[in-house]
């Protein structure tokens, strides 16, 4: 009943709520696997040029895509446990239905 009430008290924000949530895990997926297999692939080109100084570059290329990648899935991390924290509202017989962060959690 109050997983009902809770869809019921957002219902214009359902939709939005879960095509953020989506993007959201898309971005926090996707991304740091993207720059990974970038600079798995830049490192390769490069030792198969056998030219040290590719890559040294390409080794350097690959760990600033890895930090990337890990500081790209932490914010979105973050984001998302920040957008369950921040809006509070009132709770009534048990369920927090006057808040947005209740869409957020219920999605």
């Amino acid at each position: 009943m109050e997983m009902f009430q809770i869809l019921d008290a957002c219902e214009g924000l359902g939709p939005i709520v879960a095509v953020i949530k989506g993007v959201f895990n898309l971005i926090k997926i996707g991304v740091p696997i993207i720059l990974i297999i970038m600079g798995a692939i830049d490192l390769g080109k490069a030792v198969m040029a056998s030219d040290d100084k590719e890559i040294k570059g390409a080794t350097s290329k690959l760990i600033k895509r890895a930090i990337a990648a890990v500081a790209v899935f932490f914010a979105v991390t973050i984001v998302d446990v920040v957008m369950g924290l921040v809006a509070k509202g009132e709770v009534k017989d048990g369920v927090d239905s006057s808040s947005w962060a209740a869409c957020w959690d219920a999605y």
